[in-house]
């Protein structure tokens, strides 16, 4: 059979050898990666210029002091000041782990590639497969990449809208995220977001999913849904909705909360969206509505961060008509092979199940800080999260409280991050692919070390 040349090249022995030596000396310098460590002096002054230009270029503070030199270990990084601190926040879920065999691998491979970006005239076999995977994997029957979860969203919005012209409403909970472009700050529930904007969608909200009153809040939002679709019939496109609000504070809903919502939604033909941008892989399936068994009540998905390449996916039934989805490009070379890597380990690795890595992970952590809060319940509080998604209270909840907390544990050598408000929370997206059950041990402690300083 014929070989390509591609193949031939990858096959080379000179390229087999630079690839083994690589990963050789990778796996070698991240022996001095052995737990948190503080900031070299000598480093300071040249950090402190990063930090300086990083700030003044982009017009805003950072929220971390937090630039990486190119290297870490599963969940610890190297920052450019020569620290090494455990990185929980995982770059707001992008991250699987640092320095990854699996991902140094696929990245190696992405080098030798002919182009460094792939799009709407050129994509490579890699981009096939992971369409393949995704839509195979979703259960739904046709796959559209794009290069973010905010662009994987508005697609998402505009096949909806499309396919139910002339509906012009959105459906959406309080406390949602959708991203901040024109539209998606319009849906978020943030009204700073939107500050000086347009309002190019009207949105209609209900009350999201309460754990601590299940019944009450399916009725209340039931009662709402009801009342937008009284108000305004027939007007509504989709209900867009994260079945895990992440931005919002890690707050899982319930399939008995879900279901009834969108089964009256879907009576009324309107469309249902599953804004997996944060959520997916991050349970014991690779897609929340997966995990809360609410497949056939989803019309559209998107999925981004941890995917490294962010996607639309649809039915067959709402597909587009030509000309209303295109990009010059869809991603990078490495990101599209490093998002294969990912979703065949999730996949074959043992990550997924009620009994696989990311569940464990998660019952571990969540296990954990309800430890501290029977011992302090004044000072920490749940939910926990779900999977690796993990979150608490700390406090009283307040802005000011828990952002001096992510400040403190930042300085304790853990990077974490805030979410939510009324209360604001601290919020961790675990990075599966590199994190230990000893790590999430340490952290608990330096945790309870911080509380306990208050004390």
């Amino acid at each position: 059979m014929d070989q390509l040349i591609a193949e031939k090249l990858r096959g080379d022995s000179r390229v087999v050898e630079a690839k083994r030596l690589l990963m050789e000396a990778c796996a070698a310098a991240q022996q001095e990666i052995k737990g948190i460590r503080p900031a070299k002096a000598s480093l300071k002054a040249s950090y402190d210029e990063w930090i300086r230009s990083a700030e003044e270029l982009r017009g805003a503070p950072l929220f971390h002091p937090l630039i990486g030199s190119g290297i870490g270990r599963g969940a610890l990084v190297e920052l450019a000041d020569g620290s090494h601190r455990f990185d929980l926040i995982s770059g707001v879920g992008v991250h699987f782990g640092h320095s990854l065999p699996l991902l140094l691998s696929a990245t190696i491979d992405a080098a030798l590639d002919d182009i460094v970006m792939q799009g709407n005239l050129e994509q490579n076999r890699e981009a096939i497969t992971l369409m393949r995977l995704l839509a195979q994997h979703s259960q739904l029957d046709h796959c559209f990449l794009s290069t973010s979860g905010a662009m994987a969203c508005e697609n998402a919005l505009k096949i909806a809208f499309q396919a139910n012209y002339p509906r012009t409403r959105l459906l959406a909970f309080n406390g949602c995220f959708a991203g901040r472009t024109l539209a998606l700050a319009q849906i978020t529930d943030t009204a700073k977001y939107r500050e000086g904007l347009p309002t190019p969608i009207f949105v209609d909200y209900l009350p999201f999913f309460s754990h601590e009153r299940p019944e009450e809040s399916l009725l209340e939002a039931m009662a709402c849904l009801k009342e937008h679709l009284r108000r305004y019939p027939k007007q509504h496109a989709a209900l867009m909705l994260e079945l895990i609000q992440g931005e919002g504070g890690v707050y899982p809903g319930a399939r008995s909360f879900f279901a009834p919502l969108m089964e009256l939604c879907r009576a009324e033909g309107i469309l249902i969206i599953a804004d997996e941008v944060q959520s997916f892989g991050r349970t014991d399936h690779l897609f929340a509505y997966q995990h809360f068994a609410l497949s056939e009540l989803v019309d559209i998905a998107t999925v981004g961060k941890l995917t490294q390449v962010c996607a639309t996916l649809f039915r067959s039934k709402d597909k587009p008509r030509p000309g209303l989805l295109s990009q010059t490009f869809i991603a990078s070379s490495a990101s599209l092979h490093a998002a294969l890597a990912i979703l065949q380990s999730l996949i074959h690795d043992g990550y997924l199940g009620s009994d696989g890595k990311n569940m464990r992970l998660g019952a571990l952590f969540q296990a954990r800080l309800e430890a501290l809060h029977r011992k302090m319940p004044d000072r920490i509080r749940g939910p926990f999260g779900i999977g690796t998604m993990v979150a608490f209270t700390p406090y009283d909840g307040s802005y000011e409280r828990s952002v001096d907390f992510a400040n403190r544990l930042f300085n304790a050598g853990v990077i974490g991050f805030i979410a939510g408000s009324h209360p604001t929370r601290i919020r961790f997206l675990l990075p599966a692919g590199g994190i230990r059950e000893e790590d999430i041990d340490e952290v608990a402690e330096i945790i309870e070390s911080l509380l306990c300083e208050d004390g």
